[in-house]
């Protein structure tokens, strides 16, 4: 059971309106609350995409890293019982 708190935000008259409108008029989620907590959940994703991406670029101009991976995928190859 997830606990509920109430919290008060200052948000623009149209930002508001869209809520509304989500909920109401697209029947977006169950509720005016629940369409400002899917939006904030799929904000949050793709904010945790948008790092996991970026750390993925680093990593792939790191030398040590590109190394050891290439290490790992000749030992893989001559591993019959791993997927190909």
């Amino acid at each position: 059971m997830s606990t509920r708190i109430k919290r008060t935000y200052n948000l623009e008259e149209s930002t508001v309106l869209h809520v509304r409108e989500l909920s109401a008029e697209f029947g977006i989620a169950g509720s005016q609350d629940a369409v400002v907590e899917l939006a904030v959940e799929r904000l949050y994703r793709e904010s945790l995409d948008r790092a996991e991406s970026d750390r993925w670029v680093a990593a792939a101009a790191d030398p040590a890293f590109v190394a050891e991976i290439r290490a790992i995928a000749a030992d893989l190859d001559g591993d019959e019982s791993w997927p190909g």
